[in-house]
């Protein structure tokens, strides 16, 4: 057997044993970030529970100032309905699916571009002793193959959770900051 035989086997094999590890992955991932707000509840209800509100905080919005989104449906409550075409962040829509008012919301977030997905998240209000509000900001869905294999290289959690960190920040400075 030749060197770049002997080379082409290894690739092969190592591809093989690549591909055997990606899908023994979790079929399912979950990212989620919290953030005490120094505001009660019914303060940042209208900032979660609105998508043009929820936008002004949204990272993901903000990275590409030029995006192109379309709202439909009612201004908010379920069935409110946000498209977005973008260079920076993709092609996509989030829909408000339920809401329990002062405390969560629920959205189906469905990514056409740069690849398909079909998500769930949810943010959920949390009033403390304090008078202040914790914010947890959850996405969940179901890892297809190319997900698992592409989470052997890249760190869901991290990757998402940064831009969560970021999106709990800015909603902080616009709740407490009075621009609500």
């Amino acid at each position: 057997m030749s060197n770049f035989s002997l080379i082409l086997v290894c690739l092969g094999v190592a591809l093989l044993l690549l591909l055997a590890y990606a899908a023994t992955r979790p079929g399912e991932f979950s990212v989620e970030r919290r953030l005490r707000i120094g505001v009660p509840a019914d303060r940042l209800w209208p900032l979660v529970s609105e998508l043009r509100a929820f936008n002004r905080w949204n990272p993901y919005e903000r990275k590409d100032p030029l995006i192109n989104g379309t709202y439909t449906g009612a201004a908010g409550g379920v069935g409110s309905r946000y498209e977005w075409d973008s260079k920076q962040v993709g092609v996509g829509a989030m829909e408000i699916t339920a809401q329990q008012p002062g405390r969560a919301v629920q959205m189906k977030l469905d990514f056409v571009k740069p690849f398909k997905a079909h998500n769930h998240v949810e943010f959920a209000l949390q009033p403390t002793a304090d008078g202040s509000t914790e914010v947890r900001w959850r996405m969940h869905g179901q890892a297809n193959f190319v997900a698992k294999l592409m989470g052997v290289f890249i760190d869901m959690d991290s990757m998402c959770g940064r831009d969560f960190e970021a999106g709990l920040q800015n909603l902080r400075q616009i709740a407490e900051g009075g621009q609500a």
